[in-house]
């Protein structure tokens, strides 16, 4: 078989596979986005130790390490891409204000047609942004390697991977605030896009700061369990 199948990819392949299995269950039905949140959690569980584990591998060729550059991109894609699309649009579902789906013929004034239109339009922007911020890091990322070796200091432009926590968190003060954060969910989406493509310069995260994102998202996995049960979300 084409590709790379062994323990260095297998968290990249699990979280493609939990992604694809968030966007499923998110749009399912009347959209189910929080349930959504969890999958995006377990995918930026994935990501955190992707790296670690494929660099503990000695002697890898570089067949390996550009397969293992574009397969975790391309997963990257699905899990912090689509996944949080797919959840906005469950949201766009499960909201009362929002459920219409945009028709286009006359319809009564009382129903908010334009807003749909407006949220799937920052959808897409959202991943073209992703889109364009993982083939910069792959391209850059290539040339770096030949030049300079080693493990990237920082990077420029937010890391896709932070919508792990980003998301979540919107969805999490959701639950808390108890009101329709349909508006600002989308208006973050907008904020993050624009973070991608942006030449702002951040450090990469050390161990301490990866077991510290850990931590808040494991915060936040049991927060959200808990709204879930004790409201019946």
């Amino acid at each position: 078989m084409i590709g790379v199948f062994d323990y260095t990819v297998i968290l990249t392949y699990l979280s493609a596979a939990a992604g694809i299995t968030g966007t499923i269950v998110a749009l399912y039905g009347n959209g189910h986005p929080y349930m959504g949140a969890f999958f995006l959690l377990f995918c930026g569980l994935c990501d955190a130790f992707d790296g670690k584990v494929a660099r503990h591998k000695k002697n890898r060729t570089d067949f390996e390490k550009s397969f293992g550059i574009q397969i975790d991109s391309l997963a990257d894609l699905i899990s912090f891409g689509v996944l949080p699309g797919a959840i906005g649009f469950g949201l766009l579902h499960a909201s009362e204000k929002y459920a219409d789906i945009p028709v286009f013929h006359p319809v009564d004034q009382d129903r908010a047609v334009l807003y749909p239109v407006l949220f799937i339009a920052i959808i897409i922007l959202y991943l073209i942004a992703a889109l364009c911020r993982l083939a910069y890091f792959n391209v850059t990322e290539e040339e770096r390697s030949r030049s300079e070796g080693g493990v990237r200091k920082t990077y420029v432009g937010l890391p896709v991977t932070t919508a792990a926590l980003i998301f979540p968190t919107v969805l999490l003060i959701r639950f808390v605030a108890r009101v329709d954060f349909t508006p600002i969910y989308f208006t973050v989406m907008v904020i993050t896009a624009f973070l991608f493509v942006s030449r702002i310069r951040i450090a990469k995260a050390g161990t301490k700061g990866i077991l510290a994102m850990i931590g808040i998202g494991i915060v936040e996995f049991g927060v959200m369990i808990f709204f879930l049960v004790t409201r019946g979300m």
